[in-house]
């Protein structure tokens, strides 16, 4: 069964240096996203609750986009045709206003769960980024 891709877009009154540095690294993934998280090379082990899963970080731009794809727990090898998880930071030119906007997948069942954990979850990350 595919699963079907959306978007979410979070404001954040916070730079962009800073709110990257959450999304990117092993310390601040795990202030908010994962109970903790190892990082080998590119290959990122998120914990939740006891158990691990894997992904490995396909893109590292600073400070705009961070893109991960999960590992196949059997192969532990990334297929392009897999969903991924990308975090990408905007900053308006304009207005100075930083937004993040995250692209998952999920099934149709699962939808509104998936996007009430992402909700939850930036409202962590903002409680750790003191907004």
């Amino acid at each position: 069964m595919s699963k079907d891709k959306y978007t979410l877009e979070y404001p954040f009154n916070s730079s962009p240096k800073v709110l990257f540095n959450r999304l990117s690294t092993a310390s601040g993934l795990s202030e908010w996203f994962a109970d903790d998280v190892y990082v080998n090379d590119k290959t990122f082990t998120f914990v939740w609750d006891g158990m691990e899963q894997k992904a490995e970080m396909l893109i590292r731009k600073t400070p705009e986009i961070v893109k991960f794809k999960w590992l196949n727990e059997e192969e532990d090898q990334v297929s392009e045709m897999d969903p991924y998880f990308e975090f990408r930071i905007r900053k308006d030119d304009l207005t100075g206003e930083t937004a993040l906007l995250i692209t998952d997948f999920a099934d149709d069942d699962d939808k509104d769960d998936a996007i009430e954990l992402w909700d939850t979850q930036i409202n962590a990350l903002k409680h750790k980024l003191g907004l």
